[in-house]
């Protein structure tokens, strides 16, 4: 890494223009299809252009589009230099994005850095043998020990966010892999410097490409705990516990952060959003504070469980459980208070991981669906921070 005593920690106070941002986000497979086949693209995104920059939007926050297997929807990335064959070329990826451009609309990539697909060539290196150069990238672990029929034993009992442990056995060198997601998506050890420069250079690619910044997908979950102790949350049989609680906002990851910017962000005029779980009012002060030298903002998911059934009985954010209109309003209003003069926030109803907002906290019958799209938008577009929609929000669409 450069060294970082002449480095100035850049100052996200006063007027920004991400600040004044309208962000739309894309979910390319599902937006528009050019060509026919059946999936969107992004020529279907670049025709679109001139409706989006009419309805007044200001960034495009593009789901991910990298070469991928798409074990998990593009967020097992196998190559961070190429685009899916699903949606395109390289060239077309250009090509929108110099049409954006020409309609004043910035392009934010989403970023997958806690995790690459195990078609990746580091981990395919990673997993040929314990003394690759590329073992590290990854997290390895001895087993804990073995059961009464021979069975290796997890390092630990944390529970994958899919379903099951989050530690995949590897018979050939005899360690398992983490993975907080699917066993296609292996954790990337980001403790190993060698990571983070790789990662770093990724990333001024594509800034020095001319995209405008980037949502860092599941990043407060980059720290992992030293020793690797259980999660006294997890419970398989109701599995409570997706994410492991013990992993998020780690105690490196801050320091990783300023890092990140310092090598790459700071040297650009660039937006940045981080998708954190599990994270505070307070704990935001410290990722998007204005003089922390970290993010722009942050996504926060406390609204997003006002309605969810504790006990994962009811389907989760899909149960249309009864909830207390007075406990969302007092989540929002948590929100701006705290951060107000100290940090910028993100606003947000739905996206790819969310239900339709309509069908969700108004009302998607025929009589009040359009009422109910407006209202909630009004309620969003006039809290203090940067609004992001979800494609197809504009319309009010229902689930």
């Amino acid at each position: 890494m450069s060294n970082s005593e002449a480095y100035e920690v850049p100052s996200y106070e006063g007027r920004q223009w991400w600040k004044e941002a309208v962000v739309y986000q894309v979910y390319p497979r599902s937006f528009n299809d050019a060509n026919g086949d059946g999936i969107g693209d992004l020529k279907g995104i670049t025709e679109k252009l001139p409706y989006l920059a009419k309805l007044g939007i200001n960034v495009i926050w593009l789901s991910p589009v990298f070469d991928s297997p798409n074990v998990d929807n593009g967020y097992d990335i196998s190559d961070y230099f190429a685009i899916m064959s699903d949606f395109g070329t390289m060239e077309d990826f250009d090509e929108m994005l110099e049409t954006a451009h020409k309609h004043g609309i910035k392009i934010l990539m989403d970023l997958v850095a806690n995790h690459t697909s195990d078609e990746h060539p580091w981990f395919k290196e990673s997993r040929s043998s314990k003394d690759n150069p590329y073992r590290d990238y990854y997290i390895w672990k001895d087993p804990k020990g073995f059961d009464e029929d021979g069975n290796p034993i997890p390092p630990n009992n944390w529970a994958s966010e899919f379903g099951g442990p989050a530690w995949e056995w590897d018979e050939a060198t005899g360690q398992f892999y983490l993975h907080i997601f699917f066993k296609e998506q292996p954790d990337l050890n980001w403790e190993n410097e060698k990571v983070r420069e790789d990662l770093y250079s990724m990333v001024r690619w594509w800034l020095d490409k001319g995209v405008d910044g980037f949502r860092l997908d599941a990043i407060n979950i980059i720290s992992k705990p030293e020793g690797y102790p259980d999660d006294p949350s997890t419970d398989y049989e109701k599995h409570t516990s997706s994410i492991p609680f013990v992993i998020t906002n780690g105690t490196m990851v801050h320091p990783w952060m300023k890092e990140l910017t310092r090598e790459t962000f700071s040297r650009y005029d660039v937006m940045t959003v981080g998708e954190t779980s599990a994270t505070s009012p307070e704990d935001a002060k410290l990722w998007a504070g204005y003089h922390t030298g970290e993010l722009n903002m942050i996504f926060h998911f406390d609204h997003m469980g006002v309605d969810n059934d504790p006990n994962g009985n009811l389907g989760g954010k899909w149960s249309y459980a009864p909830y207390k209109l007075t406990e969302l309003k007092r989540i929002l209003n948590d929100w701006q208070t705290t951060l107000e003069g100290n940090a910028w926030g993100s606003l947000y109803w739905n996206n790819h991981d969310q239900p339709r907002v309509v069908s969700r906290f108004g009302n998607d019958s025929d009589e009040f669906r359009a009422l109910s799209a407006k209202q909630l938008a009004t309620t969003l577009h006039f809290m203090q921070g940067t609004p992001y929609i979800y494609q197809g929000e504009e319309l009010g669409m229902t689930n």
